[in-house]
């Protein structure tokens, strides 16, 4: 989860710094899930500096992706504890499904303000409202790509959602997304 625990002793009563260098995975895990909330959390101002307005549609969806975000730490620490045994695959099975999950419930919450500009501003900036069209345009595609990548390497699979992470996290345009947030 995105939590780190204090290490109890173990067997042979290792030390401290012992006990807190073997908790790597963890935190691994503490900073993956940190980092992808972020890129989301980001992501998700980068949609709201261009919508004017809600209606329960758009807050319903906004709700689910809520959800998808809320999920996030607990596959993020399965792969930190399996990825080096059996159960590495299911591991990173769940973890794609659940950005599956959110990278469908972006596009519904984007679709559902942006479509023919049903809840954008009127002044929305015209390149940034295309920028994000074409971000979110194949991210679920890609997600099903890493999802089945999963079955081939785990690895790969987990390499393939980093770099989606990279991806989502890079700015569409600096202009469109300054502009942007300018206006706030």
């Amino acid at each position: 989860m995105l939590d780190l625990k204090i290490p109890r002793d173990g067997p042979g009563g290792a030390h401290l710094s012992q006990l807190l260098v073997a908790q790597w995975p963890a935190y691994l895990a503490f900073l993956t899930s940190f980092a992808t909330i972020l890129i989301m959390w980001i992501n998700h101002h980068r949609i709201f500096t261009l919508v004017g307005r809600s209606d329960d549609r758009l807050l319903f969806y906004n709700g689910v992706l809520l959800l998808g975000v809320t999920l996030v730490p607990f596959p993020t620490s399965l792969v930190a504890d399996y990825l080096r045994r059996d159960g590495a695959r299911t591991a990173a099975l769940v973890f794609n499904g659940t950005y599956i999950f959110i990278a469908v419930a972006f596009n519904l919450l984007w679709r559902s303000a942006a479509v023919n500009d049903r809840l954008l501003r009127h002044d929305a900036d015209r390149a940034a409202v295309k920028a994000i069209f074409e971000a979110y345009r194949y991210g679920p595609i890609w997600y099903v790509v890493a999802f089945g990548l999963a079955f081939v390497t785990v690895t790969g699979s987990l390499l393939l959602n980093l770099a989606l992470a990279v991806y989502f996290a890079w700015p569409r345009s600096a202009t469109s997304t300054d502009r942007a947030l300018a206006r706030g």
